[in-house]
């Protein structure tokens, strides 16, 4: 049994909560916001496939591997994206962030600090963990910016590690932040956030 269980996380109008078959309209919609499936290097369901996409999400919940979450705008009740905890490993309390994406008008806005922010407080401070870490695509620089905008440190690349939609391999960046980092992250991300109120 992992040892994450069923939350829902809010803070500045965005809500993050496990994600169901319920939202497999409000993704497609999130997904058809930029058409994101057409990016290369994301995993962002087609169309007439998001039904599929979260059934394989929900399978690797079910065996303790991944927990997917969909992130909410609470205002309006829109799915704006999804995210998930995934590689968990109870022993050395190590899980990573991942599957996340957003549709391109939430895009460069807060949400996602608001998202990330949420999920690190969960993971260090009740979770207990001791490492949370990110991996991403070589070629996904805006990725690459993103997590080191949080403060995560780069621990290095593993070659040939996955395959892209189009059949191509790729080699996979590796990010992480430890439980002795995280007050100092919290604080970098609770300015970034009081900064983007101004």
């Amino acid at each position: 049994m992992t040892f994450v269980q069923p939350v829902t996380l809010t803070d500045r109008g965005v809500r993050v909560e496990p994600l169901t078959l319920a939202h497999v309209d409000g993704l497609e919609a999130a997904a058809a916001d930029g058409q994101l499936w057409r990016v290369r290097l994301t995993s962002v369901p087609e169309p007439g496939q998001t039904r599929g996409y979260v059934e394989a999400a929900l399978a690797a919940r079910e065996d303790g591997t991944r927990f997917p979450f969909a992130i909410i705008d609470e205002a309006s009740g829109r799915v704006l994206g999804t995210t998930s905890f995934h590689d968990i490993l109870p022993g050395p309390r190590r899980l990573e962030i991942g599957y996340t994406w957003l549709g391109r008008s939430s895009q460069r806005t807060s949400v996602n600090t608001v998202v990330k922010r949420l999920l690190l407080i969960h993971a260090f401070e009740d979770l207990c963990c001791n490492t949370v870490g990110w991996r991403t695509d070589n070629f996904n620089h805006a990725s690459q910016r993103a997590i080191e905008r949080l403060g995560a440190k780069r621990d290095g690349v593993i070659r040939g590690q996955a395959q892209r939609r189009d059949g191509t391999i790729r080699d996979t960046v590796m990010y992480s932040v430890t439980a002795g980092e995280w007050p100092e992250i919290r604080a970098h991300l609770d300015h970034l956030l009081l900064r983007h109120e101004r």
